[in-house]
């Protein structure tokens, strides 16, 4: 984990760049797709959301959320990726929800700089990456 400088444009600069979106995004999956089957079913997004501990979290402090309350969100979560409701979720839906989700972030983050605690192998940081590499060269 490290703690990097982003904004808004640096997360839009990285979705755009189509190949390196890509990329990271089918990298992604292929890590959650434990069954190697090319779907992620609800089990693989689950552990993995579960493992962020989002919503178990209260500004860092652990928090006791109601368990069908927050097996109601993770449900509503996997619908929201799975978009023809088929039960799971292929790599094309990944691709498009992460990139609403990405876009999102960009918006909500503006253009004022934030720093931010990232995972070594995330999205976010690889479009940190990405950008520093832009300016480095």
């Amino acid at each position: 984990m490290s703690v990097e400088v982003l904004d808004g444009a640096t997360i839009i600069s990285f979705v755009e760049d189509e190949d390196a979106f890509s990329v990271s995004v089918r990298d992604l999956f292929a890590n959650l797709d434990k069954d190697k089957d090319g779907l992620l079913s609800y089990a693989e997004m689950m552990k993995e959301l579960q493992s962020l501990r989002v919503f178990e979290t209260h500004f860092g402090i652990d928090d006791k959320p109601d368990p069908d309350e927050l097996a109601k969100l993770y449900k509503s979560l996997f619908l929201k990726f799975d978009h023809d409701s088929n039960g799971s979720v292929d790599l094309e839906e990944f691709k498009a929800e992460t990139k609403q989700m990405m876009l999102a972030m960009a918006n909500g983050i503006g253009v004022l700089p934030i720093q931010m605690a990232l995972e070594e192998d995330s999205i976010l940081r690889k479009a940190v990456e990405k950008e520093t590499t832009k300016f480095g060269a």
